[in-house]
């Protein structure tokens, strides 16, 4: 079976139905730093659209944070469903402006009117994280449901948070209460990460202490494939040493002048194609996300060419 078939077939077996709940799954067991915080089958109770899975390739709409800030969300859209994606990944939802100025169950109709589902979003967590605000935790939950996500993925962590192997270890215990509660309602909780979760602290880092202290059952990862090739890390080895434990990618490339910039996938200095050849049949959501654009591209021809290349090439 090829990359493309593999991969589409287990992300069609997720969204239709047979990723069962994450509930059931767990066996009894009850930058976008300046963000502001599953494909499932569809069903006259959800109102979720249906899965489409000959284009399985998705797209973090923080990519487009300038677009939807000058065009608004209702012309972003339907660019987003031009460029071949049929999935979005949200951020920046709030109780008082929803998903980008609109209630969820707008914005549903508007991502169902072109054919778009959102397995998952970014839901900044800081003040939960911090030992308050359950009320927020409950929105977030009350949104996702609303617009038939599956994963609530904490996108960023703020830099008080986080200034010792202890801070990490109070942080991992927060978050398995966290994603014991989404998982009661029916939802599984997501760590996104950037590079900065490599840094040292003596033997070990931020990002093993969040692997080896949360339920490997109720916590998974959204690996951001450019930030762990920036902090010098190998993806492949720790996927290999954590089955099961990362459901979904960012995937974006390094321009091949300056690091610290991302380019059109495929155009850039990661090697994406052997990484796909080993690991893309065990994960989820493949979403596109580029953070910067180089000044004379378009932004939706660079999404378009992103897409191209991850279903065209390396999931061919």
């Amino acid at each position: 079976m090829n990359k493309r078939r593999s991969f589409l077939r287990y992300a069609g077996l997720m969204s239709a139905g047979v990723f069962m709940t994450p509930a059931l799954i767990s066996c009894g067991t009850n930058n976008e730093a300046n963000e502001d915080t599953a494909t499932t089958g569809a069903t006259a109770d959800t109102g979720t659209a249906t899965a489409n899975t000959d284009t399985a390739i998705g797209i973090q709409l923080y990519s487009l944070r300038e677009q939807i800030g000058s065009e608004g969300i209702e012309v972003v859209i339907p660019k987003v469903a031009e460029a071949g994606y049929k999935k979005v990944e949200t951020y920046g939802y709030s109780q008082e402006n929803g998903f980008f100025g609109m209630e969820p169950s707008a914005f549903n109709d508007l991502l169902r009117s072109h054919n778009l589902t959102s397995p998952s979003g970014h839901y900044s967590m800081d003040p939960y994280l911090s030992g308050g605000n359950e009320e927020m935790l409950q929105s977030f939950i009350d949104a996702a449901k609303a617009i038939g996500q599956t994963y609530i993925v904490i996108p960023h962590i703020g830099d008080s948070l986080r200034q010792s192997a202890d801070d990490y270890r109070k942080l991992a215990q927060r978050i398995n209460e966290a994603a014991q509660k989404v998982n009661e309602e029916g939802l599984q909780l997501a760590y996104h990460n950037h590079a900065f979760e490599f840094d040292q602290f003596g033997d070990t880092t931020g990002y093993q202490i969040l692997l080896e202290e949360t339920d490997p059952e109720l916590v998974k990862m959204e690996l951001d494939l450019y930030w762990v090739y920036r902090a010098e890390k190998d993806p492949v080895a720790m996927m290999n040493e954590n089955p099961n434990r990362f459901v979904m990618w960012h995937v974006k490339d390094m321009d091949r002048n300056d690091r610290t910039l991302n380019t059109e996938i495929g155009s850039g200095s990661i090697d994406y194609q052997s990484l796909f050849n080993q690991s893309a049949s065990n994960v989820e959501h493949i979403y596109v996300e580029q953070e910067n654009f180089a000044e004379n591209m378009d932004p939706y021809q660079s999404i378009r060419q992103s897409h191209d290349y991850v279903t065209n090439t390396l999931l061919s």
